[in-house]
């Protein structure tokens, strides 16, 4: 058994685990027995009860990622209990309920001591450069920094659901955005981070567009409340995005993670309008062009979101308290681990129109 980039195997017990694993890039993802999981001294590993599936783990089942090493065990969005934490581990105890940011941070670094450790100089991510939560236990590494304690009202898979889209659009519209009540906001993209967005947004009260090619996305879109929809095939995006606003959007965030929603979204964007990049640009799709005269001329304000660090899930999870977002209407679907293993292969064609989760017995 190999392990992820700059992580040592954790010791093994003899008991064993499922795991959903593959062995090459491309490969059939096969669920198989493993020894289970014994937490280094600063980690806890988790009993997994939820596990979402994202578009990030497509891309590393594919190769997209230097940093995911053969064989591997895709994953990042996880909801579960502690079932033991290391002797250097202060804050959590077993039976505890946990989340995690699918970037999780050492705690020491620059970035770390700053707060952000998200953008931590030594990171760790499960699912990439470790095995990671399609499995019945996954181990989140300095778990005093990156675990977060889920309310008893927040169910598993609600939790799961937050993964990498929730938190990368709370933390892309309220931190790095600014949005605004009142002001429009361009959303290239309906998939789990769209659609995440799109709920936030208008929590927020801004007035939202939702730009997407397949009709369930956008029906889904309307019934969460956008104020506009828009087929990029049937218009010119950038110019009916103008009409609708009558300058442009103020805020645009590329939930995709292509050439040209990339370069629809700046476009897009009014006189000093902000653009969020948190769709990846990875493969086939790295380096986009981008409309630069457009940024000189209107004094555009480009961001990119790489999730959200663990130190601000209380502000999000105060929200879903309330009632003023429930990400639980974004999930479409719940599968077992060998459902889930066969459908990340397939997520090149978009077969939800949500967000799925993995859910494993509780």
């Amino acid at each position: 058994m190999r392990w992820g980039i700059g992580i040592r195997p954790c010791q093994l017990r003899a008991n064993s685990m499922q795991a959903a694993i593959f062995d090459t890039f491309r490969s059939t993802i096969q669920v198989r027995d493993v020894a289970e999981l014994q937490p280094h001294d600063d980690g806890a590993v988790i009993q997994v009860h939820a596990c979402g599936i994202c578009r990030s783990d497509w891309h590393a089942w594919m190769g997209h990622d230097s940093e995911v090493q053969l064989p591997h065990v895709p994953g990042h969005e996880l909801a579960g209990t502690i079932l033991s934490v290391g002797p250097k581990v202060l804050h959590w105890r077993p039976g505890d309920r946990v989340t995690a940011p699918f970037c999780c941070g050492c705690g020491t670094c620059p970035e770390c001591q700053r707060g952000f450790t998200h953008i931590c100089d030594n990171y760790t991510q499960p699912g990439f450069t470790q095995w990671g939560a399609f499995a019945e236990q996954v181990e989140i590494r300095h778990a005093d920094v990156n675990l977060v304690a889920l309310p008893a009202s927040v169910d598993f898979v609600s939790a799961a659901s937050l993964g990498c889209r929730f938190a990368t659009s709370f933390r892309a519209l309220v931190d790095q955005a600014r949005l605004k009540a009142g002001e429009w906001i361009a959303i290239h993209g309906c998939g789990g981070v769209g659609l995440s967005a799109l709920m936030i947004a208008k929590a927020i009260g801004a007035l939202t567009i939702a730009i997407d090619i397949q009709s369930e996305r956008r029906s889904l879109a309307s019934s969460l409340g956008a104020t506009e929809t828009i087929h990029p095939d049937q218009c010119d995006v950038v110019q009916r995005i103008r009409e609708i606003t009558g300058r442009g959007a103020h805020v645009s965030i590329d939930a995709l993670g292509h050439h040209q929603t990339c370069w629809n979204s700046i476009a897009c964007l009014a006189k000093r309008g902000r653009h969020v990049q948190v769709g990846l640009m990875l493969g086939s799709q790295s380096n986009p062009p981008i409309p630069m005269s457009n940024v000189i001329a209107g004094e555009l304000e480009i961001y990119g979101s790489h999730g959200m660090q663990a130190l601000d899930y209380p502000r999000m999870l105060r929200m879903i308290e309330s009632g003023a977002i429930d990400p639980s209407r974004l999930v479409s679907d719940t599968v077992t681990l060998q459902q889930g293993a066969k459908l990340l292969t397939e997520f090149d064609r978009f077969p939800n129109h949500g967000i799925t989760v993995i859910q494993l017995d509780a």
